[in-house]
Parts: structure tokens; C-alpha cells; sequence
């Protein structure tokens, strides 16, 4: 194999980790009936004037599956934070008592999950057009390296790697998905 074709594979590789990384990171923050503290990771709180990300300032738990702790490392943040998790209208009725910020985490109706499959799957498709651009963009690199002198059976070797690892992505892509839908329509 080729220096420039193992580039190329490389970078195919490297970037379609990153998709994956991307896709669990946001298949992390859907909620699936039960608490889990990524379902926070978008809020961010007015800290001294900072709009800083709510587990910079705080402590977040769950103690058990229907509850969602958030102990904040000053006092004086229990407003701030109580009011983010309000204004960022993810369903959620923040009790503060002084001391912690408790959310119950209801149950999702039937019609809530398929809202949150359709999500999922979008994100899944997201994920999936990106690896198929990154797959277009390698075999437009294999072309010009063509151009450029590389011989034809080392091009047509290395296309067909570039369809392997890209198969094997959404393979990986669509595990995801599927193991997030039935964690939603688990009841």
C-alpha cells in the first residue's frame, strides 16, 4: 500500500470516528424514560455573568432511575440553576430545597417515544451522510493520486477498502441506533 493511500484511509478512519463520537454524544443527551445525567449536558447557567455549562458548577447524580440530582457548588447558584433547566424546556419541573436541586424524571407517553425514535433515527441518518461524504471525498483523493501516477489495480484495492471501513461505520452507526430505540420503547 501506498504512503498516499494509507493517508487517505487515515483520514477516512479519523473522521469517521468522529461522526460515531458525535452521533453516542447526542444519542446520549435524548431521553429514554430513565434518569441520566447527559440529558443536562446542553444546559448552560449564567455563572458571574458566563454562560457556563451546567456540570461546571455543579454535582450531578442520579440516586435512582426516576430521579436526577444537581448539587451545585455554591448556594447561590440554586436560582441560576433551577431557572436554566426551566427556560431550556426539556420537560423536566427542577424542586429545589435549599441545599440540592431534585428532578423527578417522568414516564414518557407512547407518543413522546416515537417523537424521540424519530429523533434518534434522524441523528442516525446525520451520521450516516456523513461517513457516505467522507467515503466520496477518499474516492475523489484515490482518482487524483490516480491521475497523479498511482497504479490502477492499487486504486481499485484501495476503493474497495474505502467501501469496507465505510460499511463497517454504519454498521456501527445503526448498532447505536438500534440499541437506543429499544432503551426508548422499553417501558
Amino acid at each position: 500500500m501506498s504512503a498516499e493511500l494509507k493517508k487517505i484511509l487515515d483520514n477516512l478512519e479519523v473522521h469517521a470516528q468522529k461522526a460515531i463520537t458525535h452521533l453516542e454524544q447526542e444519542l446520549a443527551k435524548i431521553r429514554a424514560g430513565k434518569a441520566n445525567p447527559h440529558i443536562l449536558d446542553s444546559i448552560h447557567v449564567d455563572y458571574y455573568g458566563t454562560s457556563t455549562p451546567l456540570f461546571q458548577v455543579s454535582s450531578i447524580n442520579t440516586p435512582d432511575a426516576k430521579t436526577i440530582i444537581i448539587q451545585p457548588w455554591e448556594k447561590n447558584m440554586l436560582a441560576p440553576i433551577e431557572k436554566a433547566i426551566q427556560a431550556a424546556n426539556i420537560g423536566f419541573n427542577p424542586q429545589n430545597d435549599g441545599n440540592i436541586i431534585r428532578i423527578s424524571v417522568p414516564p414518557l407517553t407512547e407518543e413522546r417515544r416515537k417523537e424521540l425514535v424519530k429523533r434518534t433515527k434522524a441523528e442516525g441518518e446525520h451520521a450516516r451522510v456523513g461517513i457516505r461524504n467522507m467515503r466520496r471525498d477518499a474516492l475523489e483523493s484515490i482518482k487524483q493520486q490516480q491521475k497523479k501516477g498511482m497504479p490502477e489495480d492499487l486504486a481499485k484495492d484501495g476503493e474497495h477498502k474505502v467501501q469496507q471501513m465505510v460499511d463497517s461505520f454504519i454498521h456501527t452507526v445503526d448498532k447505536h441506533l438500534e440499541i437506543k430505540e429499544k432503551e426508548i420503547m422499553t417501558v
